[in-house]
């Protein structure tokens, strides 16, 4: 009940239109029930007395009560249609805005594959509950009310026959309706996987191809596809199970009032006209009652499509602005780490991290893969909470100011290079849509893009496909970095962000990242030796500590965590070099 509830506080704000839409159902309704009462004075009065009066009569009557309802069925369908579209299209963007709200950990552990299935899939099956479904329900709910006063103002022994058998015909609607449901669920949870594997597959289709795994992938998701058919045909064969069992329901009560009623009619108890008027109204009785079995059926799996959707609704960001909140103003002066411990779960992945960075400083983060370099630098944004500690901007810690103003401050650039398939201008202005174009073509010299961009089809407004493709690596890159030059934050971020480029690359994007740098406090998770070397410090990390800190020569001599991870990483950078290779 509580789902009920909350989608019809959904349809609230459009009570108008549900009026109008309820006043044309009952409109409707009457006609239908006129019909089944007009039966009797159409066969009693015109083909039994002959009367010519009612034969110019009756026809014109049920010719405008045909009118009314073909008006009133198009009024109740177009008004609910209009509130359910509406409802649903509210409910998609309120799901796309929280998840907007959600914190990063809950992206980590849900595939983005099932989100794509709740905003796409289950919200269309919600669509089909909501816009038809509820509409038909009240339609016939009030058909079902009306025709039932017609056969008990017609016969009320034959009615209270036919009533007998009536709530055995409900039985099924809520039988199979809680079978569905759950059935429904399963399937919905089908079709997600089914999303998350095309998902991977479509975006990692080089490495699908690179690595020969076309077959495997084809497996793969011929598994998922047979478990989703699997579920689709149990509620096939559900759905398909009500309709039988409704029409034969349905059937031992005509029969009863039949057989009842034409005795009646032949010992003079009751007229032909009198028991054809109830029969008609039986077996429009039935009709609404057989449509009810199916449009549960549907409501059911609207059901467990929202009961997926709200899940979502309801869960809450894990990072959250503190009431009062204050913004976070520039310049920024320091930024202090004071014992700060992290972990994912129950293991600390950082521990008691003290550090102090002053403005404009440049600070390299050296360590083996899993020391906690990037953990320490998504702190600083609050993509993560810490477990422990206090990270602090200007005295002040970052849980206490808003997350949209500390966020405004920090620049990023990271190893992968997170694009859009729209125009190169559009990436660009991406960090600051609030910048014109000629911020926008300073911001791409800046980068050393500026260049490249011009030998494009069409500029500025070339589309770059999704992630990028249709560009290098080094190119993307310079798009990411121009697009975080652009928004000229204080603070900025360097996540590897020449790892994965070759080495004329590499220079390129070196050179637009030296203007970057420029005048920012600076953390670089380092993997270009110049950049640990002009360093202002180096920050060695070894099992989530820093575990020695300076500047490059002091720590060389010092002969160790860094000494080693020189030898390890650098080491032949240098030898090549000596040896003219580089």
């Amino acid at each position: 009940m509580e789902l009920y509830k909350r989608l019809l506080l959904n349809a609230s704000p459009y009570w108008r239109r549900i009026i109008l839409a309820m006043i044309s159902m009952l409109g409707v309704a009457g006609c239908t029930g006129a019909t089944a009462y007009l039966i009797k004075p159409v066969l009693d009065d015109i083909f039994i007395k002959k009367d010519m009066a009612m034969l110019q009569i009756l026809p014109f009557v049920l010719l405008v009560i045909f009118l009314v309802k073909g008006v009133c069925s198009w009024c109740s369908t177009y008004f609910m249609a209009y509130v359910g579209q509406k409802v649903i299209a509210e409910f998609r963007q309120q799901l796309y805005d929280h998840l907007q709200t959600l914190s990063l950990s809950f992206f980590d552990r849900t595939p983005s594959g099932v989100l794509m299935s709740r905003i796409i899939n289950d919200v269309n099956v919600t669509q089909g509950a909501v816009s038809e479904s509820l509409a038909g329900l009240i339609k016939e709910l009030i058909s079902i009310v009306v025709l039932i006063g017609v056969i008990f103002y017609r016969d009320w022994q034959l009615a209270i026959i036919a009533m007998v058998v009536l709530p055995f015909a409900f039985l099924p609607i809520v039988k199979f309706g809680r079978k569905l449901r759950v059935i429904s669920r399963k399937n919905q949870e089908s079709m997600g996987q089914i999303s998350v594997t095309l998902h991977e597959t479509l975006a990692g289709n080089r490495i699908v191809k690179a690595f020969g795994m076309e077959e495997y992938e084809k497996r793969r998701f011929a598994r998922n596809n047979a478990s989703y058919l699997s579920s689709a045909l149990k509620s096939v064969k559900v759905r398909a199970l009500s309709s039988p069992i409704m029409e034969f329901l349905g059937g031992l009560g005509i029969v009863a009032v039949i057989s009842y009623g034409g005795y009646s009619v032949v010992r003079g108890v009751s007229t032909p006209g009198n028991f054809f008027s109830f029969l008609a109204a039986i077996i429009m009785l039935y009709e609404p009652v057989k449509k009810l079995t199916n449009m549960n059926n549907t409501i059911q799996q609207g059901m467990a499509a929202a009961e997926r959707i709200y899940q979502i609704l309801d869960t809450e960001p894990e990072i959250q602005d503190r009431p009062g909140a204050d913004e976070l103003v520039p310049p920024i002066e320091t930024i202090r780490f004071s014992n700060v411990s992290f972990g994912y779960s129950e293991e600390l992945i950082l521990r008691n991290i003290d550090l102090k960075v002053k403005a404009g400083e440049v600070i390299a983060l050296v360590g083996m893969s899993g020391a906690g370099k990037t953990t320490l630098v998504n702190l600083i944004p609050r993509f993560y909470e810490v477990s422990d500690g206090a990270i602090t901007i200007n005295a002040l810690d970052i849980r206490d100011v808003t997350q949209a103003s500390l966020r405004a401050r920090i620049g990023m650039v990271t190893q992968q290079s997170i694009l859009f398939n729209d125009t190169i201008y559009n990436n660009i202005a991406y960090g600051d849509i609030r910048k014109g174009e000629a911020e926008i073509v300073a911001a791409a010299r800046a980068a050393n893009a500026y260049d490249f961009i011009m030998k494009t089809p069409q500029g500025f407004d070339t589309r770059i496909g999704e992630q990028g493709v249709r560009l290098s690596g080094g190119q993307r890159q310079r798009i990411c970095i121009a697009r975080a030059l652009l928004k000229d934050a204080p603070i900025l971020i360097l996540d590897e962000a020449t790892s994965s480029l070759d080495s004329d690359s590499e220079l390129e994007v070196q050179k637009a990242l030296e203007n970057l740098m420029a005048g920012r406090t600076t953390f670089v998770i380092a993997h270009r030796l110049s950049t640990i070397k002009n360093a202002d410090r180096i920050l060695a990390f070894a099992n989530g500590r820093i575990v020695e800190e300076g500047h490059h020569h002091e720590l060389f001599k010092a002969n160790g965590e860094y000494r080693r991870l020189y030898e390890l990483q650098f080491m032949h950078i240098d030898t090549d070099r000596a040896s003219g290779v580089l």
